[in-house]
């Protein structure tokens, strides 16, 4: 079957791009969804770490940004030109900003998704970003957009395609899902047994001095060393993590941005070790990862606004847990200094913050209960690493014509 080339003008009722809000008219702490260009970074369609939230009334006045389902966005301004996501009914109602395209599809004529995908090609990354390259500031204009070409099977094939292609996404997205439900049950129950006190037997415990009869009034180093010294042989290569790796939600890390390096960081971990941003706005995201993604002796390097944490006397569950709680982060983000859009976590913040230690049996209840979590945690992410793999490989074969559906 032959393959016809279009433009993406011709095939598009609508080419445009998004508006962002005024100062005054500014972001919410919830409402309408803002979908800005990083969130066009994920494997799957869009990566909430990149949403963010305006009023309704925000939303009715940045009229030509309103997003509708199917709608393919790209990025066209910044770095990550050339980055695509699609709109999902859930990601309804939603704004997009001027950094990403929006173009909107004749359904008579072309299935959204396989465009979508198209996008998502490492070559049509590459083209775009070629694209930019000819401006003296990394961006693509409307007019641009509007030119580039695309090959196109006919409308049920590029159905089928698309349809095989989300299969992919579909059970990436399932298994991220559980990985996000799986992680809230180990802080929720962190938070209920070791913040609120509401551990097991908790009603025949008397308090003095705000802490539990039988635990151990400590300071986090006593439990937690900080920034441990870590030695790697020197030249010897080693996967480095950059923040952008880490969630702002969960412990999960995208190995696709590891690097390889011989020059290694100041700042080195192991298996296990928690990550925690330390720089603003980072910080106050929720950047933190665990490094589940090592083997057993592997020493990784990182960016030098992490802080590492590796448990001594508590386990690196409990370690995590403590790291993505409330009152820790409040205690770091009140002691960063310097400029502003760059403020740091002094370390000496953690010397005297007070963590009570729980006898050791009511830990390894913990650890029992959560350990399991951890474990399916790990063995989802795995899935979902063979899943984007296969997916990668699948993707341009498909697109060319290689592999009929």
């Amino acid at each position: 079957m032959s393959w016809s080339v279009c433009k993406i003008g011709d095939i598009a009722h609508v080419v445009t791009k998004g508006t962002t809000p005024t100062k005054d008219q500014g972001f919410s702490e919830s409402g309408v969804n803002f979908i800005k260009a990083e969130a066009l970074n994920g494997d799957t369609s869009l990566d909430t770490k990149g949403i963010y939230s305006i009023s309704e009334d925000v939303h009715q006045k940045l009229k030509r940004s309103i997003l509708q389902e199917d709608d393919v966005l790209l990025t066209i301004a910044g770095a990550q030109i050339g980055k695509s996501g699609i709109v999902d009914i859930s990601h309804l109602p939603a704004n997009t900003n001027q950094a990403v395209g929006i173009m909107r599809f004749d359904r008579s004529k072309v299935e959204p998704r396989f465009i979508y995908y198209w996008f998502k090609q490492k070559r049509s990354f590459a083209y775009i970003q070629g694209l930019s390259a000819q401006a003296a500031q990394p961006n693509i204009n409307l007019s641009m957009l509007k030119n580039i070409t695309v090959a196109l099977p006919g409308l049920q094939e590029q159905r089928a395609i698309a349809k095989n292609l989300s299969s992919y996404d579909e059970l990436i997205e399932n298994n991220r899902r559980r990985i996000q439900l799986l992680e809230q049950s180990a802080q929720l129950l962190f938070e209920e047994w070791f913040v609120h006190f509401r551990f097991p037997g908790h009603e025949h415990i008397q308090l003095a001095d705000g802490v539990p009869e039988g635990w151990e009034d400590t300071f986090l180093p006593d439990l937690i060393k900080i920034n441990p010294k870590t030695s790697v042989e020197k030249g010897k290569e080693i996967r480095y993590v950059p923040m952008s790796s880490l969630s702002k939600i969960g412990m999960t890390a995208d190995i696709s941005a590891f690097e390889s390096r011989v020059n290694h960081t100041s700042v080195k971990f192991r298996k296990n070790d928690v990550l925690l941003a330390r720089i603003t706005p980072c910080l106050e995201n929720g950047k933190t990862g665990l490094a589940y993604f090592l083997s057993d002796e592997e020493v990784a390097c990182g960016s030098t606004e992490f802080i590492v944490m590796r448990g001594v006397l508590v386990s690196h569950a409990f370690t995590y847990c403590l790291a993505r709680s409330y009152p820790l982060r409040e205690n770091a983000i009140k002691s960063m200094v310097g400029s502003s859009g760059r403020q740091r976590v002094q370390v000496s913040c953690f010397d005297e913050y007070n963590v009570p230690l729980p006898p050791k049996h009511l830990l390894e209840m913990f650890d029992e209960i959560v350990s399991d979590n951890f474990d399916q945690i790990r063995t989802l992410m795995a899935q979902n690493d063979k899943l984007v793999q296969v997916r990668a490989l699948l993707l341009p074969r498909l697109m060319n014509g290689e592999v009929s559906v």
